[in-house]
Order: C-alpha cells, then sequence, then structure tokens
C-alpha cells in the first residue's frame, strides 16, 4: 500500500507536469499566433470547433469561452460531422480542430471538407508532422514533452496545453473586438456571475445623507461624521467638489503627535488625492481598486469631480458585487 506522502507528492508530479507543459507554450507564440487571433476576430461567421475524445471536449470548452466573449461559436463532433453535420459550416466560418496527433480518418475526412468548402482552419495539434499540421492554414503548436500519466499515455499535459492555447487566443481575441465588462455582463445575466456584472457603483453607495465637511472645518468638527460613516469622511470645497478625505486613521496618528489637534484644519489632515469611484462603474472594480490600495471606502464622484456619495466595502461585498 502506498503511503500518504507519496500520493501527494504524485499529485504534485501531475500538477507540475502539466504546468510545464503550459509554460513551454508561451515562448512558441509568434506570427502564427498572431495570424490566428485576427482570422477569428474578422471573421464574418462563426468559428467551428471540432475534436475526437479528449481533444474534442477541450475544443467544445474553447468554443464555450469564445461564445461567452462575444465571438459566436459551436462545437462540431468529428465524427458527426462526417454524417451530416458538416451542415453546420457556412460561408464565412473558420475552423479551429484540436487533436494533439493530426492524425486519424475522422479529422483527415474534416481536413478535406472543409478544404473543398475553402474554410480556414486553424490547426491546435501537438504533431508538426500529422495531416493537421500539413494541412491547416494556420497551426498553433501545441505539443508538450510528455504526458502527466506515469504511462505517459493517458491525455493530461497535451488537454491541458490545449485547453490554455485555446483560452489564450480567446482572450487576445475579445480585446481585438473591444469586447468589455458590459458585453460580457450582457451574456451572463444569471446566477453570481451575472450578479457580479451587473451591480453598479449607484446601487450600492451612500448617495443621500452622507456626512461631508467643508475644507475650512476643524478636526473637532470630524469626529461624529467619521464614526457616523465608519471611519472615511469626505472634504469638498464651496462648489461641492472633493478635495480630500479625512478617515480614522488620520485622526489617530495626529492624537499621537499633536496635543492640539482638535483645532486643525481638516485641510491640514486630509489626503488630498484620494481614491475615488464613479457612480456607473462595477461594483466589483471599485472592490479591487479598494483591495489594492487597502481602503474601505471610496468618495463616489462625477467626471467633474461632483461628490454624490460614498460608497463602502462591507456594503458591496454584501450586494454580491465579489
Amino acid at each position: 500500500m502506498r503511503s500518504d506522502a507519496s500520493l501527494v507528492d504524485e499529485g504534485r508530479r501531475v500538477l507540475l507536469t502539466e504546468a510545464e507543459a503550459v509554460r513551454a507554450l508561451a515562448p512558441r507564440l509568434g506570427t502564427r499566433f498572431v495570424d490566428a487571433c485576427r482570422m477569428v476576430a474578422e471573421a464574418p461567421g462563426r468559428v467551428v470547433l471540432s475534436g475526437i475524445g479528449k481533444s474534442g471536449h477541450i475544443a467544445r470548452k474553447i468554443a464555450g469561452t469564445l461564445t461567452s466573449t462575444g465571438t459566436p461559436a459551436t462545437f462540431m463532433h468529428a465524427v458527426e460531422a462526417l454524417h451530416g453535420d458538416l451542415g453546420i459550416v457556412g460561408s464565412g466560418d473558420v475552423a479551429i480542430l484540436v487533436s494533439r496527433s493530426g492524425r486519424g480518418s475522422e479529422i483527415g475526412g474534416l481536413i478535406g471538407y472543409l478544404g473543398r468548402l475553402g474554410t480556414p482552419i486553424i490547426g491546435l495539434t501537438g504533431d508538426a508532422d500529422g495531416d493537421l499540421a500539413r494541412n491547416a492554414d494556420v497551426v498553433l503548436d501545441c505539443a508538450v514533452d510528455r504526458e502527466a500519466c506515469p504511462m505517459d499515455l493517458t491525455p493530461t499535459s497535451s488537454t491541458t496545453a490545449a485547453l490554455a492555447m485555446g483560452d489564450a487566443l480567446a482572450m487576445v481575441v475579445l480585446q481585438l473586438k473591444g469586447f468589455e465588462s458590459d458585453d460580457f455582463a450582457a451574456l451572463h445575466p444569471g446566477g453570481a456571475l451575472g450578479l457580479k456584472l451587473t451591480v453598479r457603483v449607484s446601487d450600492i453607495m451612500i448617495g443621500v445623507g452622507y456626512p461631508w465637511l467643508p475644507d475650512d472645518a476643524t478636526m473637532r468638527d470630524a469626529i461624529v461624521p467619521l464614526a457616523e460613516m465608519r471611519g472615511t469622511v469626505p472634504i469638498v470645497d464651496g462648489d461641492h467638489r472633493l478635495v480630500g478625505i479625512v478617515t480614522t486613521g488620520d485622526l489617530t496618528r495626529l492624537m499621537e503627535r499633536d496635543d492640539t489637534f482638535l483645532q486643525r484644519s481638516v485641510a491640514q489632515v486630509m489626503t488630498r488625492t484620494p481614491k475615488t469611484a464613479a457612480p456607473d462603474e462595477l461594483g466589483a472594480v471599485a472592490i479591487r481598486r479598494m483591495e489594492d490600495h487597502g481602503i474601505m471606502a471610496l468618495p463616489v464622484v462625477t467626471d467633474g469631480h461632483d461628490l454624490v456619495g460614498v460608497v463602502h466595502l462591507h456594503d458591496l461585498m454584501r450586494s454580491g458585487a465579489v
């Protein structure tokens, strides 16, 4: 019986083997990758993905990723394709075929038919001498040194590499097409992901009755608003434009070094270039900004820097914006 430690070691070996397979892909990207991305981004029709066995599962996942990021794509089983399903391939479509060996009667027959249709083919393959590599318009090299399987048989490293290459292709294509978070939200209206992509700062912020102080106020004036606003108070000028913020941290540090801290002007203490949020930006974006800078609240301002509210991290998290 194998020990627990040896089982953990074996699991780690598999993960490291597959990680190295993916890492090895990066230096291979070049003009062929660019050509493939532009071919997909500029296709007037759909992207049709196909493969056999485990490669078919990877092709189906890549089709789903493309579709969810603004590029209409569909999966076509390579065997069924030769028995009628090729009818889904239309004018202006692009085909992505996934196959480690790039060989086999199904792949060969599919390549031949797509060639007769004039459908451009992008091949994700690990064999530079296979039928797919020789006949595809663009070949993306997904070769691996070995499978993570201890017998070097079960598709593991090779399928991981192909999936990662498909992800790289899809993520570049969405940028070429100008696909933004609003577009993503429109395609994912349901569930937690849909909520994350629809919650806006304006939905969660405190926009009425929030305490703020003028820039000529004193730190004595700030004590009660700091308690009411959970530690962050916006400071505004005479036109209600944000000019800074004061936090409980500012107050604590001032108390430690200045016995007359209550008489100090907030303008002497405030942070003059605070991080802010816009009313119409995604709550998830505001959360990331808070996490990146270690802050708990953001003043919400318009393009003209007019203060319209305050949004708190805990409120955003409760809303499901993460």
